[in-house]
Protein backbone atom coordinates (compact mmCIF):
# COMPACT_ATOMS: atom_id res chain seq x y z
CA UNK A 1 0.00 0.00 0.00
CA UNK A 2 1.36 3.32 -1.01
CA UNK A 3 1.54 6.59 1.33
CA UNK A 4 -1.19 8.42 -0.78
CA UNK A 5 -3.44 5.80 -0.12
CA UNK A 6 -2.66 5.37 3.44
CA UNK A 7 -3.71 8.60 3.78
CA UNK A 8 -7.00 8.46 1.92
CA UNK A 9 -7.98 5.40 4.67
CA UNK A 10 -7.03 7.53 6.96
CA UNK A 11 -8.92 10.91 5.80
CA UNK A 12 -11.55 12.62 8.60
CA UNK A 13 -14.43 13.17 6.18
CA UNK A 14 -14.71 9.07 5.37
CA UNK A 15 -18.62 8.28 5.86
CA UNK A 16 -17.30 5.26 7.54
CA UNK A 17 -15.35 7.20 9.77
CA UNK A 18 -17.93 9.58 10.58
CA UNK A 19 -20.41 6.47 11.56
CA UNK A 20 -17.30 4.40 14.05
CA UNK A 21 -17.00 8.01 15.92
CA UNK A 22 -20.50 8.90 16.43
CA UNK A 23 -21.47 4.77 16.90
CA UNK A 24 -23.89 4.47 14.18
CA UNK A 25 -26.10 7.55 15.12
CA UNK A 26 -26.83 10.52 12.81
CA UNK A 27 -28.46 12.82 15.25
CA UNK A 28 -27.74 14.73 18.09
CA UNK A 29 -30.02 13.94 21.35
CA UNK A 30 -32.27 16.54 22.29
CA UNK A 31 -30.19 18.83 23.28
CA UNK A 32 -30.33 22.53 21.03
CA UNK A 33 -26.56 23.07 20.29
CA UNK A 34 -26.17 26.54 18.02
CA UNK A 35 -23.17 26.88 16.18
CA UNK A 36 -22.32 29.72 18.63
CA UNK A 37 -23.44 27.76 21.82
CA UNK A 38 -20.48 28.13 24.18
CA UNK A 39 -18.85 24.59 25.67
CA UNK A 40 -16.64 24.49 28.77
CA UNK A 41 -15.00 21.43 30.04
CA UNK A 42 -15.93 20.43 33.55
CA UNK A 43 -13.48 17.53 33.86
CA UNK A 44 -10.21 16.12 32.31
CA UNK A 45 -10.06 13.27 30.09
CA UNK A 46 -9.90 10.24 31.57
CA UNK A 47 -7.86 7.12 30.23
CA UNK A 48 -10.07 4.97 27.87
CA UNK A 49 -12.02 7.59 26.83
CA UNK A 50 -12.97 8.25 23.21
CA UNK A 51 -10.54 10.27 21.69
CA UNK A 52 -12.54 12.91 20.30
CA UNK A 53 -14.32 13.23 23.56
CA UNK A 54 -10.59 13.72 25.11
CA UNK A 55 -9.64 16.77 22.72
CA UNK A 56 -12.97 18.05 23.11
CA UNK A 57 -12.37 17.97 27.15
CA UNK A 58 -9.04 19.89 26.61
CA UNK A 59 -10.08 22.19 23.83
CA UNK A 60 -12.78 23.45 25.62
CA UNK A 61 -10.60 24.39 29.43
CA UNK A 62 -12.01 28.08 28.25
CA UNK A 63 -15.61 28.68 26.80
CA UNK A 64 -15.11 27.34 22.91
CA UNK A 65 -18.01 27.42 20.24
CA UNK A 66 -19.29 24.28 18.74
CA UNK A 67 -18.06 25.43 15.30
CA UNK A 68 -14.65 25.92 16.52
CA UNK A 69 -14.50 22.92 17.93
CA UNK A 70 -15.79 21.10 14.96
CA UNK A 71 -13.23 23.08 13.05
CA UNK A 72 -10.46 22.44 15.33
CA UNK A 73 -11.16 18.53 15.25
CA UNK A 74 -11.74 18.79 11.63
CA UNK A 75 -15.21 17.32 11.85
CA UNK A 76 -18.50 17.78 10.70
CA UNK A 77 -20.63 20.48 12.79
CA UNK A 78 -23.54 17.50 13.05
CA UNK A 79 -20.55 15.07 13.95
CA UNK A 80 -19.45 17.43 16.73
CA UNK A 81 -22.84 18.02 18.14
CA UNK A 82 -23.46 14.02 18.44
CA UNK A 83 -20.30 14.30 20.47
CA UNK A 84 -21.12 16.64 22.43
CA UNK A 85 -24.86 15.56 23.38
CA UNK A 86 -22.69 12.60 24.47
CA UNK A 87 -20.37 14.61 26.66
CA UNK A 88 -23.34 16.55 28.06
CA UNK A 89 -24.84 13.92 28.94
CA UNK A 90 -22.52 12.64 31.39
CA UNK A 91 -21.54 16.22 32.72
CA UNK A 92 -18.28 16.30 30.93
CA UNK A 93 -19.08 19.69 29.38
CA UNK A 94 -21.36 22.58 30.15
CA UNK A 95 -23.15 24.92 27.36
CA UNK A 96 -23.39 28.07 27.94
CA UNK A 97 -26.07 29.08 24.93
CA UNK A 98 -26.32 32.58 23.08
CA UNK A 99 -28.88 34.50 24.89
CA UNK A 100 -31.79 35.62 23.08
CA UNK A 101 -32.50 39.21 21.39
CA UNK A 102 -34.00 41.53 23.59
CA UNK A 103 -37.62 42.27 22.55
CA UNK A 104 -38.24 45.91 21.60
CA UNK A 105 -40.12 46.88 24.91
CA UNK A 106 -37.48 45.85 26.70
CA UNK A 107 -35.13 48.63 25.35
CA UNK A 108 -34.09 51.64 26.87
CA UNK A 109 -36.42 54.64 26.87
CA UNK A 110 -34.85 56.52 23.82
CA UNK A 111 -35.25 60.07 25.97
CA UNK A 112 -33.08 58.59 28.62
CA UNK A 113 -30.50 57.61 26.01
CA UNK A 114 -31.06 61.22 24.76
CA UNK A 115 -30.27 62.38 28.53
CA UNK A 116 -26.96 60.15 28.34
CA UNK A 117 -25.77 61.76 25.26
CA UNK A 118 -26.36 64.91 26.10
CA UNK A 119 -24.53 64.14 29.34
CA UNK A 120 -21.51 62.43 27.29
CA UNK A 121 -21.54 65.83 24.98
CA UNK A 122 -21.23 68.05 27.96
CA UNK A 123 -17.69 66.13 29.92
Amino acid sequence: MTADAEDTDAAPDRPDRLYTITCGRSRAGEVELDLVTLIVSECEPEPGMQSEHARILLLCASPTAVVEVAAELGLPVSVVKILLTDLLDTGAVAARHPTAPRAVDELPDPAFLEKVLVGLRNL
